[in-house]
């Protein structure tokens, strides 16, 4: 199999590597995605000091550093070789210990039942070979660990919504990051999970509702809504 070289279509991060922590960037919105994303993964995950992670397309390490910061044994890995240089070098400036790696999800470097738990987040809907991804982050978990993940749906609202407007109009999101014709419908993502041994699938809505007025501050809420973004975990059996 020929893994692309780049995590995106048309949005290439080693040349954008630089913005992920400049906050005048529509890079940087991603950062704000967190504190809503692990208020859900916290109702699967009654303690994550000590846990050992991975964060699967860890770009410049808002995940990782949020994790690390909560106490646990982190690693992340990207295809962008600049992207985590960035990650490396603003974890060091943060005192933060992360194990960072250049690699691709589709053939992670690590042996199996490595971690407690795998974050996979704003990444599915972007990668070579689905089934692959999944495959290779059932491995390295360790039986009865947690995938915690996040991405798209594909219908015509999912277009409109994530690459017309926030891509073409606002600029939210930078224009050319998504390519529409890879965003997963929730039935298509279960499967498989169910085929690549995973159990106990739970599916939320997890939906960009725009910047505050007043503070300028990105709002994303998770509710029953799965017909644009959602958010899940699974268990490996």
């Amino acid at each position: 199999m020929q893994i692309q070289k780049k995590r995106f279509d048309d949005y290439d991060y080693n040349l954008n590597a630089d913005k992920w922590w400049k906050e005048d960037t529509n890079l940087h919105v991603l950062y704000y995605f967190n504190k809503p994303r692990f208020e859900f993964f916290d109702s699967y995950v009654p303690n994550w000091q000590g846990l050992k992670a991975l964060d699967v397309g860890c770009g410049g390490g808002f995940t990782c550093e949020f994790m690390a910061n909560r106490g646990m044994i982190v690693s992340g890995i990207d295809p962008s070789q600049n992207s985590i240089q960035v990650a490396q070098e603003h974890a060091s400036q943060s005192g933060l210990k992360i194990d960072y790696s250049h690699g691709f999800a589709e053939d992670l470097p690590y042996d199996d039942n490595s971690f407690d738990l795998v974050t996979c987040v704003d990444v599915l809907e972007h990668v070579a070979d689905l089934n692959k991804v999944i495959a290779e982050i059932n491995r390295v978990l360790k039986t009865n660990g947690l995938f915690l993940f996040d991405t798209i749906n594909r219908n015509f609202k999912s277009r409109a919504i994530m690459i017309w407007l926030l891509e073409n109009i606002t600029g939210d999101i930078a224009r050319g990051s998504h390519d529409w014709r890879k965003f997963i419908k929730p039935k298509e993502l279960l499967g498989l999970l169910k085929t690549n041994g995973f159990t106990d699938v739970a599916i939320k809505g997890f939906n960009f509702k725009g910047r505050d007025k007043k503070t300028g501050e990105i709002r994303v809420r998770v509710d029953k809504d799965t017909s644009v973004m959602y958010i899940g975990k699974a268990v490996k059996t």
